[in-house]
Order: C-alpha cells, then structure tokens, then sequence
C-alpha cells in the first residue's frame, strides 16, 4: 500500500492515519508531497481523485480522507484493535472521532499544526476556548469509562488517539494550560514511538508554508 500525505510539519489530517499504520506495523510506502508549491495540486491529483491529501493506494483503489482510510485499515486489518474491541467503548470511539472529523474549527483556525516551533499562550478566543473544554471533556469521559488499562482514551492506543494527536500536538505547542491528568495523556501520545518518528522526520523538512508559521496575535 502507499499513502500520500503532505508535509510532517504541518499537515495534521496526514498525520491521523499515518499514525495508525506505523503504530500497528501495517507495512506502507509514504509519498510526500510539499504544501504551498507551484505544483502541489496537480501532484496531488496524480494520487487522490479529492485533490486532497491523505490518500491511500492500495492495488487499484484509492481511499481519501482521514477517517475512511483509518476504517480501511480497521477491516483489512482486523487482527489489530484498530477501533477497540468492546463494542461500547467502539461506539464511544467512533463517536468521539467523527466528533474530531467534524469540528473545532475555532481550535485549528487559531492554532495551526506546526511542529517545528512553540509559541507562547495567549488568548485564542472564545471558539478556540470552548472547543478545548470539549475536548478535554471528552478526553476525560473516555479515560473515566474506558482508560483504566492504560495510558489513552481506551486504554491502549487506538484510532481515536490518533484522530485527536494534533490536537495534544497544538496543545503542546501552543502551551495551553491543562490540568496533570490531561497533561499526563498529551505525554503518552507524545512519547509514542510511532509519533517520535513522524516528529524526527518532520524537524528534517526544509519545506515551509509561511502562514503557518505566523506567531498569532
């Protein structure tokens, strides 16, 4: 299979599924193509009907769009918990997730994905505000109910991890305040081994999108 995705640095919705197939082993070959260039979208098309990135390619199909390829991974992996195993906890998962796919638009608008900097905490606005209290109820919910055999939402890493990982990301590199037990999953997220190599590999690029690299004010 091959996975086409855009810059490590920036590029939060490549990041979802290709998180869950490095952290499960599921062998791929990644196909990077930089953001913000000439030819961007024409390469972008070559892979993905959308015009968007994440595209997975397997055989003669082609899967866009975050979410579905992690459901594509899920069923043609089902050896893997993927999705959790219990079917309450799947439900609160997917909920949780399509949730993500679906909002929050305040949180991203203000703080966009940028692993190469920190910036320093300000005010992010009312939206972005009432976004993070959901999330960290949500968060919470799924630790309360789920979390006890483990570090995240369910316990051992699954694809609702994945799905939020930019948010810990924008979190951390936005120094929003949080509370021990919430900062205490932001770090297992972050000491992922799967995360720690998409990290590695981002700090190498030498591509940059100016407007994501704009301190906000």
């Amino acid at each position: 299979m091959r996975l086409v995705i855009a810059n490590k640095l920036y590029s939060s919705w490549s990041l979802r599924p290709w998180l869950v197939a490095a952290h499960f082993g599921i062998p791929f070959e990644e196909i990077v193509i930089p953001l913000d260039q000439p030819d961007t979208h024409a390469r972008i098309l070559e892979h993905s009907p959308s015009g968007r990135v994440p595209c997975l390619i397997d055989g003669d199909l082609h899967v866009w769009e975050s979410l579905a390829i992690i459901e594509y991974l899920a069923e043609t992996f089902p050896d893997h918990a993927i999705w959790p195993r219990d079917r309450e906890a799947r439900a609160l998962a997917r909920s949780i997730s399509n949730e993500m796919h679906a909002g929050f638009q305040g949180l991203r608008k203000a703080c966009p994905m940028n692993l190469r900097r920190d910036f320093a905490w300000r005010d992010f606005g009312r939206e972005a505000s009432e976004n993070a209290v959901r999330i960290v109820e949500l968060w919470r919910d799924a630790r309360r109910r789920h979390g006890a055999a483990g570090p995240f939402l369910f316990g051992a890493f699954s694809a609702a991890d994945a799905m939020y990982a930019p948010v810990v990301i924008r979190f951390n590199g936005y120094n929003w305040p949080v509370e021990p037990d919430i900062r205490a999953y932001m770090d297992a997220v972050l000491a992922l081994p799967a995360f720690e190599s998409w990290l590695a590999a981002a700090r190498k690029e030498t591509w940059i999108v100016p407007s994501d690299e704009i301190e906000p004010v």
